[in-house]
């Protein structure tokens, strides 16, 4: 597989990103030296290798969930710049096109 312009016109599209004519091509460099770069790793036999689910065999130790402070809920309403009754009011940040 080799990428071209449409390519990258297609996941800058689906990323949201706006692109200019140089950060193209240069994308298009990149992403076909990463396509070679996985090309070469497939050339590896691996038949014999475990997946690799974790990078170290050190295990993550977690904390049990303690209540130091509660609130109530209108006691959180009252930190709010906006709030109606039962619910915290925010400006809408996502814009639909």
């Amino acid at each position: 597989m080799t990428i071209d312009k449409d390519i990258v016109d297609k996941v800058a599209h689906l990323a949201r990103l706006e692109l200019t004519p140089d950060e193209t091509e240069g994308m298009i460099k990149d992403m076909n030296r990463i396509l070679g770069f996985m090309d070469k790793l497939n050339e590896l036999d691996t038949s014999g290798i475990q997946p690799l689910v974790y990078m170290t065999n050190e295990v993550n130790v977690l904390r049990a969930d303690v209540v130091k402070q509660e609130i109530t809920h209108e006691e959180a309403l009252l930190n709010a710049p906006k709030q109606d009754s039962e619910y915290f009011l925010v400006a809408k940040v996502i814009d639909q096109k």
